[in-house]
């Protein structure tokens, strides 16, 4: 049970996206959510309150009579509930949730408890609402697709319940739950936020994380594969180089390597004299780049990816509407925290550290397939009748293909604004975009990096090195084994490509 009282971690998102933990709230949110709504409330009394009395952006200019403010808050909820496109999987959804209910318990939104109370019972049932992937310019926050949200809270909209897309309003009868109160500005305090894009962040970034080991594991293995020499990945080389993620991604892999009996010690093979009278050497000095700069190249990934997850902690943990609510001050400040430049330059630097390392996982897939390079192996690891039999030749289209759609995803959103709002939104973020963008990325790097796998099963097969790779590979190949059999005959491979990209994206 995770309670909610303090700042949240990735680890919390973590353990209730994919373990399914539940959520409560202390005591001591009750009461600071319910302070800020009643603080907000008395102060708003003869105050011009962006969003409590005023219409939204360049509408603020009109005052709302008293009698209309609640409907106000309905009216922007069910307006801008506009979204379009494929909705977002419930996963994103739930991890946009535990953001916007973080960002409210901190007590600057001035919500009616009623609001955190009921986001808390639908996560803890697994009741996501339905959010469309387009329609966030990520400027005044999220505000398309966490209406979206809203409409749910206030029962309506459609929910995802139980594998099925329903109305929220049949959901809820059947829960016994009640919608929400609207009592000041609980429609634009659930919109106005950049929920939806660091929620999706943070599933991205558990997802790179788990496919920065999976393109680990691979190089490990074909750096066995080829029997390289371990000298690149030596603590004495790596320390050289101050940058923590090399040094981390070298470890890593020197400890996979530890019981490999095919990765070689330079100084008994090219150290030990035996070659002084050779003037062309058959056997390679150094390997190519993609097997020999994988902590130089992967390195950066994970130094990447470690920044990605301080940032969407820190706007998770964040006041991030407006206007903000300052309790202890007596005072309600206007600004810009809704605004999601943080989030967006964070999503562009992961996809682009996301797609170099698909781009690794290609040239070592090529390597291995290209008998003219690796030396050892048959062309396109084809382990039938040459001529007659393709091997792995087809997939690697796939491969290549993939990869190349990720170098075009990979040009940023961040520096893309289009004006928008009647040019109040004059100058946005696109995090959203930025976020989602993201996420296709890195599915796709899955996709190449399953086809690698696939391709070393093969190679280890061929080569039957079964009792000389290291432990960590040994594990790889059996766990793949298991979905992909040994062929020599041509099969069809797109089953056993989506088989092992769905087995290597298994978080828990």
């Amino acid at each position: 049970m995770l309670k909610v009282d303090s700042e949240l971690e990735l680890n919390n998102f973590y353990d209730v996206l994919f373990k399914k933990d539940r959520i409560s709230l202390g005591k001591t949110i009750t009461d600071r959510v319910e302070k800020s709504h009643n603080f907000l409330k008395e102060f708003s009394e003869n105050k011009i309150i962006y969003g409590v009395n005023t219409g939204f952006g360049p509408m603020a200019q009109y005052k709302i009579a008293d009698k209309d403010r609640k409907q106000l808050q309905y009216n922007l909820i069910r307006s801008h509930a506009s979204g379009t496109g494929e909705p977002l999987s419930p996963t994103c959804v739930k991890s946009a949730m535990m953001a916007r209910l973080n960002t409210l318990c901190l007590g600057n939104s001035g919500v009616h408890s009623s609001v955190v109370h009921l986001m808390v019972e639908l996560i803890n049932r697994d009741i996501t609402p339905l959010i469309y992937s387009h329609g966030g310019v990520g400027a005044s926050g999220d505000l398309v697709q966490l209406a979206h949200l809203a409409l749910v809270l206030i029962g309506e909209g459609e929910v995802f319940y139980k594998g099925e897309r329903l109305q929220t309003k049949d959901v809820f009868e059947k829960e016994g739950l009640s919608p929400i109160k609207v009592e000041l500005r609980e429609g634009i305090a659930l919109m106005n936020g950049t929920s939806v894009m660091t929620g999706v962040g943070i599933v991205n970034t558990i997802y790179t994380e788990k496919l920065l080991d999976c393109i680990t594991a691979c190089s490990v293995a074909i750096n066995e594969i080829v029997s390289a020499y371990d000298d690149h990945l030596s603590l004495e080389l790596n320390k050289t180089k101050k940058h923590k993620g090399q040094q981390e991604i070298a470890k890593r892999m020197r400890d996979s390597l530890s019981d490999s009996k095919l990765i070689r010690k330079r100084e008994e093979h090219l150290y030990n004299g035996k070659t002084n009278g050779d003037t062309i050497f058959k056997e390679k000095v150094q390997e190519y780049y993609s097997l020999r700069c994988v902590p130089q190249i992967l390195g950066p990934v994970l130094d990447t990816v470690k920044t990605v997850e301080r940032v969407l902690i820190e706007e998770v943990n964040s006041a991030n509407d407006n206007p903000i609510v300052d309790v202890e001050n007596e005072q309600v400040y206007h600004g810009g925290n809704f605004h999601g430049d943080y989030v967006s330059l964070e999503m562009d630097k992961l996809k682009l550290v996301v797609t170099k390392l698909s781009m690794l996982s290609e040239r070592q897939l090529n390597y291995l397939l290209n008998h003219r390079l690796n030396d050892i192996l048959p062309p396109f690891v084809n382990l039938g009748k040459l001529g007659l039999n393709f091997g792995m030749q087809g997939v690697q289209f796939t491969a290549t293909s993939t990869t190349a759609e990720n170098q075009m995803l990979s040009n940023p959103m961040y520096v893309h604004s289009i004006p928008n709002n009647n040019d109040n939104q004059d100058i946005v973020s696109m995090g959203t975009n930025a976020a989602l963008i993201t996420k296709k990325v890195i599915e796709n790097a899955f996709e190449v990096v399953a086809i690698e796998m696939i391709t070393i099963i093969q190679a280890i097969e061929y080569l039957n090195y079964q009792d000389k790779i290291s432990s960590r590979t040994l594990k790889m190949y059996n766990e793949i084994r298991k979905i992909v059999p040994v062929f020599k005959e041509d099969v069809i491979m797109y089953p056993y490509v989506n088989k092992v990209k769905k087995h290597i994206m298994k978080i828990v």
